[in-house]
């Protein structure tokens, strides 16, 4: 399994009460690509641009749809600029793929399938190791699911994280997902003064 498909899975046993919006964990998926090509060879990092190697195959079928929609010609993009690209409806993509692996699969085409329950596990042997790796507080993927909303930041998690690569994209998931929220308050303000106007007429 990969870093992205161990955080979609997280993801998907969110506790009641908690949402995950899902442009976060989007770019955060985004960005778990990024590192799980970074492992498989298929890329490396020169400050913050990406730098494709050969073309890969993973062996995942969405990993290697990101392996085939890096930018391979220079200026290569930057980490940033691929989270927000490749992130477009990513959430959705690995509900829908993870959820079509086995039984338990709920009716596709959902806007946010975050929000609505799910009837089980898609493959339980898959979910109980992704429950294990979180469980055991790895450091990548608490980062990315603290970055996602799918459970609190836990204090220093990423001062284990060592290689400078990592450390790249998961600065660059941390500043993407508070520019999203960024936008999120700017329109929720601009909605909120909308109404205000009408209600004055």
């Amino acid at each position: 399994m990969t870093t992205a498909r161990d955080l979609a899975l997280v993801a998907l046993d969110v506790p009641p009460g908690r949402t995950v919006e899902q442009g976060d964990l989007s770019l955060a998926l985004a960005g778990a690509e990024v590192i799980d090509l970074v492992g498989a060879g298929a890329l490396t990092l020169d400050e913050d641009r990406i730098v494709p190697g050969p073309p890969t195959e993973t062996g995942d079928r969405l990993l290697d749809e990101a392996d085939a929609a890096l930018n391979r010609q220079e200026p290569f993009e930057t980490v940033e600029d691929w989270l927000w690209r490749r992130g477009r409806e990513l959430a959705a993509a690995y509900v829908d793929d993870l959820e079509g692996a086995g039984p338990g699969a709920r009716k596709r085409g959902r806007r946010n399938p975050l929000l609505t329950g799910r009837r089980g596990p898609v493959d339980p042997v898959a979910h109980d190791r992704a429950e294990q790796r979180r469980a055991s507080g790895e450091p990548v993927l608490a980062v990315l699911a603290a970055a996602a909303g799918v459970e609190d930041e836990k204090p220093g998690a990423d001062q284990d994280i060592t290689d400078d690569a990592v450390t790249t994209v998961l600065a660059a998931v941390g500043n993407a997902v508070m520019e999203l929220e960024a936008v999120r308050q700017r329109r929720s303000i601009e909605d909120a003064a909308f109404d205000n106007v009408w209600r004055g007429f």
